[in-house]
């Protein structure tokens, strides 16, 4: 299934994207697409539902595909080839931050360069999306605790990230940095998370150009590693890191966004994202 949200910001309905490539209205099934509606019981209630039967919605915005994100976790340098091109040594386990959950926006939504921002950045993501409660997960159970997978664009802000002290969050964290979706496809509908081509591209030149297949800690293990220093609940969602071809590590030198830039990004069967860059306005 293809799970999304639609309507104005603040009032998103829940929906299903149909075979027919109609937009149908969940919300007479589910209260919204978050939270124990993505349990088991929560998608076998969707999955029972005559879809075509469905009152179709038309809407010009898709919102953010997970409602009500309760952590949004990342996974820092877990490609080989990003961490080279970083200059960052391999890591011998996963390294862990948070992003705000108020960065999260739709993901067709404007990017906001922050106020004083000199080095903003992109990284296109596999984003896990938790299906119910995990503690202390053994990673050969661990999928059973996935509902499914959508895409985050990571923006960045690599002076606030490296160079203001303290942890990368303060660099994650601004508003509008995390665009997710355009949908949620439950895990049934990946084969494997492990082989899905992803890119990006800034004003129609390829900047990353990659596959989850180089992860360096794959999505089992992620989860089950997150879980042994934080308990996860449904909907929460984690990040899992991006391929090489970010701005700051372009040679001979970085290239940063700025306002105007149009950044479209995908990955195999997840969808595409487009955002337009802004300036920070008071």
């Amino acid at each position: 299934m293809k799970l999304l949200r639609v309507g104005p910001k603040g009032a998103e309905k829940p929906a299903i994207l149909a075979e027919d490539g109609t937009v149908r209205d969940l919300s007479g099934i589910v209260a919204d697409i978050g939270g124990q509606t993505l349990s088991d019981g929560g998608l076998a209630r969707i999955r029972a539902a005559d879809i075509n039967a469905l009152p179709q919605l038309q809407s010009d915005r898709i919102g953010p595909c997970v409602a009500n994100v309760g952590k949004f976790i990342c996974i820092g340098l877990n490609y080989a080839d990003h961490a080279a091109e970083t200059g960052a040594a391999i890591p011998e386990e996963p390294i862990i931050f948070m992003k705000a959950t108020s960065a999260i926006i739709g993901p067709n939504d404007d990017v906001i360069i922050p106020k004083n921002s000199i080095k903003p950045d992109w990284e296109v993501e596999l984003a896990v999306v938790i299906g119910k409660e995990a503690r202390y997960v053994d990673e050969a159970d661990a999928m059973d605790y996935v509902a499914g997978y959508c895409v985050c664009n990571d923006v960045s802000e690599r002076h606030f990230q490296t160079e203001r002290g303290g942890t990368w969050d303060k660099g994650k964290g601004a508003d509008t940095f995390g665009p997710i979706g355009p949908w949620l496809v439950t895990k049934d509908e990946v084969a494997d998370p492990q082989n899905l081509k992803m890119w990006l591209e800034v004003d129609g030149k390829r900047y990353q150009d990659g596959s989850t297949k180089t992860m360096i800690f794959g999505v089992a293990h992620v989860v089950s590693y997150v879980s042994q220093f934080m308990s996860l609940q449904p909907g929460d969602v984690i990040t899992t890191g991006t391929p090489p071809g970010v701005g700051m590590g372009i040679k001979p030198e970085p290239v940063w966004l700025k306002p105007g830039n149009v950044m479209r990004l995908g990955i195999e069967g997840l969808g595409e994202q487009q955002q337009t860059v802004k300036a920070y306005t008071a």
